[in-house]
């Protein structure tokens, strides 16, 4: 199944760097593997899964980062 997805890094990763996350969008999941293994296993999530956890990310990291200011 992995080999059929079509993986992308960040635009922020550098082409080169192998400490990154890849990720790939199909018709109801995201799938996100480790780039130094991408034969190996990865996660899937449903697309609400994945919304909800970019929003966590986002704001906590938003939070964050006001806290330090």
């Amino acid at each position: 199944m992995t080999s059929a997805l079509n993986w992308f890094k960040s635009s922020y990763s550098g082409s080169n760097e192998p400490d990154c996350v890849e990720v790939a969008l199909a018709d109801t999941t995201v799938h996100v593997r480790d780039s130094k293994n991408r034969d190996g296993e990865h996660l899937a999530f449903t697309d609400a899964s994945w919304t909800a956890f970019l929003h966590t990310v986002t704001t906590t990291v938003h939070r964050r980062v006001l806290d330090a200011g």
